[in-house]
């Protein structure tokens, strides 16, 4: 980019060719164009602040052409935007009063309303999960909690993307209230040991193949591969012995061992709730008899 580029006087000019007159309709197609060429000339030149007032431009332009999934996508790489500007705030310690946070959570709560007013409550969700992610890095995991539960709430007819939502609120809560030592304490370790047995359970009822596997899923599984380790965190909500037990579990079920598999869910039955218990079941029979052989 040139030295004497004026940023600010072409904002300016595509903002003016964009106004109504009198008997000239104004090109909101070309404004879409050179305020979308505007924020990535400006993002390359690390000034996303600046860029997330162009994409948001561009937005205000989608919405008057009614393209919902253009305003959607601008009104999110304005978000993204404001969350880097905020992120390199706080890496350099400026002094403010996270303007910039304030304004990546409207864009993306923005986004989220236009994907839920158009019928796509799962870009919706994902949108809402990853707002909660970005809270959770910066540290503020009670204004990541709020956005998590909505998530969970738009997943409603994704039980495997429901339960993942959940468990982050979980972990939320518990780094709320954790103690000093930073270990979960109280009710709320016993809610976070609920919800990782209902998780593994499933995973092993469902058995998705390493090629169609969710990245937080794996993430999950790898816990009950590796060798035991007391220092997991895991292992702390879950206790010793638990925790083996469902690693016993997902090693059963990864190489068939329908005759452990019995023997780990007569040892598990007083220590699971009834609704666990109901997974286990449903777990075996499908090891016993495959999908589409019948039961």
């Amino acid at each position: 980019m040139e030295k004497d580029y004026d940023v600010l006087g072409k904002y300016r000019a595509v903002s003016n060719k964009l106004k109504k007159r009198f008997l000239k309709r104004p090109n909101v197609a070309e404004g879409i164009e050179q305020y979308s060429s505007l924020s990535k000339l400006l993002k390359e030149q690390e000034c996303q602040q600046y860029a997330a007032f162009c994409a948001l431009a561009q937005a205000r332009c989608e919405h008057t052409m009614v393209n919902a999934a253009g305003e959607s996508q601008s009104l999110t790489e304005a978000a993204r935007n404001f969350l880097e500007a905020e992120v390199a705030n706080q890496e350099l310690r400026c002094p403010s009063f996270n303007e910039h946070l304030t304004a990546a959570i409207n864009c993306y709560s923005h986004a989220i309303r236009v994907h839920i007013e158009n019928n796509s409550a799962a870009l919706a969700a994902a949108l809402c999960m990853e707002l909660g992610n970005a809270l959770k890095k910066l540290n503020k995991p009670g204004e990541a909690m709020a956005h998590y539960q909505r998530a969970a709430e738009l997943q409603s007819h994704s039980p495997l993307d429901c339960l993942q939502s959940l468990s982050e609120v979980t972990s939320c809560k518990i780094a709320i209230s954790s103690s000093i030592t930073g270990r979960p304490v109280g009710a709320y370790c016993d809610f976070l040991c609920l919800c990782e047995i209902s998780r593994v359970l499933l995973l092993m009822m469902l058995q998705p193949t390493p090629q169609r596997i969710r990245p937080e899923h794996a993430q999950t599984l790898e816990k009950y591969t590796w060798d035991f380790n007391e220092d997991n965190t895991t292992v702390q909500y879950l206790g010793e012995d638990l925790f083996l037990m469902l690693q016993s579990i997902v090693m059963a079920c990864q190489s068939s061992d329908l005759i452990s598999l019995r023997l780990l869910q007569t040892e598990l039955w007083p220590l699971l709730s009834t609704e666990q218990n109901h997974l286990l079941f449903l777990v075996i029979q499908e090891l016993t008899h495959p999908s589409g052989e019948g039961v």
